[in-house]
């Protein structure tokens, strides 16, 4: 099978093909697993922290990619939930406890990350952590929700808020401009003030139905209930913690931020940032109860994600784009 594969870290100011093009065997499934034959796969900013090293691989090579859409090919002898020809979906968990804090869990895996995921023509995982996708998505329509739309999910959760309550989105990229289209359902009487470093994107915002689009360091016209953060960076993290009231809670919507901007931190003051019980939440993961709770309402919405598609072998290009351009919505590799 075709599959890119990262062979090692590497830095992406230095390199600019990190994956190779390469030939595998297709997998065989274990009995609880399902063999997919995958047809799209999203690009996510995590993968440029497995790429650089900032939330480090299992082992080398590895087939990256976790936003994995396609059909069954194969079962295992104890496969019961599935059928051959079932389209199904895989996220950022490829295994854990099944508990409910199974993401803060010591046996988290990470597909792409912790065992080979979805840049690639086949990958297995078990059926416990396999989900059926909606008829309402095509294939490249759902593979962002398996984890920028997921995630989002579990982080508007973590926010915490009620309908009619202010909430910010800082970052407007794959997972953020899903996260408005679901909190305009959950809390249709909420607000939703969107903080973006470029004008193309708080433009895109606003097309989307944000009320108010503004820079990263930019003041609220209101101040917010809830603010949830999708950049890497650590500048909209110190501006969006002046737009909360009091008791406001930010979310940290990352599994790694960079180290580029780490100085801004030195902009903390306590009583600007921090007083009046302000809080800060990060989000650690994510279960497969989320991704099914999800599943159904991204359906009932019904989401429509912004999709850019490539090539399996330009992947490269895909991943240089999201780190250095502009980006809007989401971006998925065709397999």
């Amino acid at each position: 099978m075709r599959a890119m594969i990262l062979p090692k870290i590497v830095s992406l100011a230095e390199v600019d093909d990190p994956l190779q093009l390469v030939d595998l065997p297709i997998p065989d499934p274990d009995q609880d697993e399902v063999l997919i034959r995958v047809s799209a796969c999203g690009v996510c900013h995590t993968e440029l922290d497995e790429i650089e090293g900032r939330t480090m691989p299992a082992k080398f090579p590895i087939v990256l990619g976790h936003e994995v859409v396609g059909k069954i090919e194969a079962l295992g002898k104890r496969v019961s939930r599935f059928r051959k020809g079932d389209r199904i979906g895989v996220g950022w968990i490829h295994q854990s406890t099944g508990g409910v804090d199974e993401n803060l869990s010591a046996d988290f895996r990470a597909t792409g990350r912790d065992t080979n995921g979805g840049y690639a023509e086949y990958m297995k995982v078990s059926e416990g952590y396999a989900y059926f996708i909606p008829d309402t998505f095509s294939d490249v329509q759902a593979a962002p929700l398996l984890c920028a739309g997921a995630i989002g999910y579990r982080a508007l959760k973590l926010a915490n808020i009620r309908d009619g309550d202010l909430l910010g989105l800082t970052g407007f990229g794959g997972s953020a401009h899903l996260v408005l289209q679901l909190a305009q359902y959950m809390y249709p009487n909420s607000e939703v003030y969107v903080f973006a470093r470029d004008q193309a994107t708080r433009d895109f915002a606003l097309e989307q139905g944000a009320v108010w689009a503004g820079d990263t360091s930019q003041r609220s016209p209101e101040a917010l209930d809830a603010i949830i953060d999708t950049t890497p960076a650590w500048k909209p993290l110190v501006e969006a913690l002046i737009n909360l009231r009091p008791a406001g809670r930010l979310v940290v919507n990352a599994i790694r931020k960079e180290d580029a901007d780490k100085d801004y931190l030195l902009n903390l003051s306590y009583h600007e940032h921090l007083w009046m019980e302000k809080e800060i939440k990060s989000v650690a993961n994510i279960t497969h109860q989320d991704i099914n709770e999800f599943l159904p309402i991204a359906a009932a919405i019904p989401i429509k994600s912004e999709v850019t598609c490539y090539k399996l072998e330009e992947a490269n290009k895909a991943l240089l784009e999201l780190k250095y351009n502009t980006v809007r919505g989401a971006k998925v590799l065709l397999i």
